[in-house]
């Protein structure tokens, strides 16, 4: 993690003292392992899939996803810790063993966390999850109801462009949503292993069907280590799930320091710190995270 804090400049964060401490973060994804990276910090845990009690993944994808938003780097001597190391999870499991899911379990997820928002102290809900190329993924979706139910009801939901780049009109739903803040990849000039598949130019673009820009921002994704779904394990992962993450877990560091503000505030700062790095609008949206002014 560490080439992505420089590129985003977080240091500053911790220098404040901020760890997102107080601040519960929802993963819709394949689940959460246990790594001692997180101390006891998961906090609560759904199986939409199989139906187990226990915290599990047996795919990886969501534990990476828990370890850039909310990671210790315990195990690793501080070397891959998250974003906000502080910060409380609620781990979803809404996709199977191949990351593969049905629409009625990620709603399902969104439902469980609306439900339990308030008790477990959930301001943040993160999907690296997407659907693209069918009619029926479009703004009036399930999906995206779901999402800007979520966004309603008051959460700051962060949704992933997707990898099917780089064509034009490429952002998969639920991002898509004129609501949520859609994260692309910064650095997918770098040809690298997107799942199973080496690509570059991968993260997904806008407009949306319906001439709306997205990506709302965009942050690092290329090769991220985080916690791997065995005991004391790091993986390396790349894509626009990876982006994700570190914008959440950027936003549980602003929550944390002004508990106030609302979804709409976020996105509003968001917009106001981020940094140009001169690439289309339709690519980049407002710029890359800058971490140092988002906090300011």
């Amino acid at each position: 993690m560490n080439h992505v804090k420089e590129q985003i400049r977080c240091r500053d964060a911790y220098t404040m003292g901020l760890t997102g401490k107080g601040v519960g973060v929802a993963v819709l994804d394949t689940g959460i392992f246990p790594h001692r990276d997180f101390d006891d910090r998961i906090i609560a845990f759904a199986d939409m899939v199989n139906h187990r009690a226990g915290p599990y993944d047996d795919c990886g994808h969501g534990s990476h996803i828990c370890g850039i938003i909310g990671g210790s780097g315990l195990v690793s001597d501080g070397r891959y810790q998250g974003m906000a190391p502080g910060c409380s999870l609620v781990a979803l499991k809404v996709l199977d063993k191949k990351g593969n899911g049905y629409v009625a379990d990620v709603l399902a997820g969104i439902s469980w966390i609306l439900e339990r928002k308030e008790e477990l102290g959930v301001r943040i809900l993160n999907i690296s999850v997407g659907a693209g190329g069918k009619r029926s993924m479009g703004e009036n979706s399930a999906l995206v109801r779901g999402v800007n139910r979520a966004w309603d009801e008051g959460l700051v939901v962060v949704v992933a462009a997707g990898n099917n780049g780089p064509r034009r009109m490429s952002i998969t739903t639920p991002g898509i949503s004129r609501k949520v803040i859609t994260v692309g990849c910064s650095d997918d000039n770098r040809e690298v292993l997107v799942g199973t598949n080496r690509m570059v130019d991968y993260s997904g673009r806008g407009p949306t069907s319906a001439c709306i820009c997205k990506p709302d921002v965009v942050a690092p994704g290329c090769s991220v280590v985080s916690c791997g779904y065995q005991e004391g394990k790091y993986a390396i992962k790349s894509g626009t799930s990876m982006s994700t993450p570190i914008v959440s877990g950027a936003i549980a560091l602003l929550l944390e320091k002004y508990p106030e503000m609302t979804n709409r505030d976020v996105k509003l700062k968001l917009m106001e710190s981020s940094r140009d790095i001169g690439l289309p609008r339709n690519q980049q949206g407002w710029g890359l995270l800058d971490v140092e002014k988002l906090l300011l």
